[in-house]
């Protein structure tokens, strides 16, 4: 199946009329079961710069998902934005800074304090796209602070609908939640088929991104 959940969130169980929540977590409100609704920030990153773009449509869907149940939501798309290349000069890892001036710090504050984020590219040459690349490469001072977020969902879209198209950017993203031992990959989605701009209109993998970001 394209659409996956690679790990089990944690369940949380209502006990004694209460639930635990987590430090970066906050009760949005009581519905009409009497039951509270834990409200999580969400922030979806859509990597494609190209208008009418296929994984931007999906990470609008998981976006809108995610707000339905309730969840603080920031999607965040690249288009428009300026992020330089990585120099490697570590500098981040004593300042806690990047020495290059440009989108990316502000992008890196809402992942340190996300509590699910949620990557959307297109394949490109059975990879992610360069710009989701250049970004991860340029959060490198994110690694020595501390961070909220915990489940990380990957949306991609491709031409090709073979179901090993996606795996290689499945697996470098995996290289960065590495790096961060208290998240894992919750969730992929994948769409094939689709090519020029919004040919993903119609499909039913909007559906299924929408209520994986309702589930998330």
């Amino acid at each position: 199946m394209s659409i996956r959940k690679l790990h089990k969130p944690p369940h949380v169980e209502k006990q004694h009329n209460s639930i635990p929540v987590r430090e970066s977590q906050h009760i949005s409100h009581v519905n009409q079961n009497n039951h509270l609704i834990i409200m999580k920030k969400v922030i979806i990153i859509s990597t494609s710069l190209r208008p009418g773009s296929n994984s931007h449509a999906l990470a609008e869907q998981f976006a809108k998902g995610a707000e339905a149940a309730g969840h603080q939501v920031e999607l965040i798309s690249l288009r428009g934005k300026e992020i330089k290349f990585c120099i490697g000069c570590l500098s981040c890892q004593k300042t806690g800074a990047c020495v290059i001036k440009d989108d990316v710090p502000a992008i890196m504050d809402s992942v340190l304090n996300a509590d699910v984020v949620c990557w959307a590219t297109p394949i490109y040459y059975y990879e992610m796209s360069g710009q989701m690349k250049t970004l991860i490469d340029r959060m490198n001072a994110m690694y020595p602070k501390n961070y909220q977020f915990r489940d990380v969902y990957l949306l991609a879209t491709a031409t090709e609908n073979e179901e090993e198209t996606p795996k290689r950017a499945e697996t470098g993203l995996t290289g960065w939640i590495d790096c961060y031992p208290k998240s894992r990959l919750t969730g992929t989605l994948f769409c094939g088929g689709v090519t020029m701009p919004r040919d993903i209109e119609g499909n039913g993998k909007l559906q299924e991104a929408y209520e994986m970001g309702k589930n998330a």
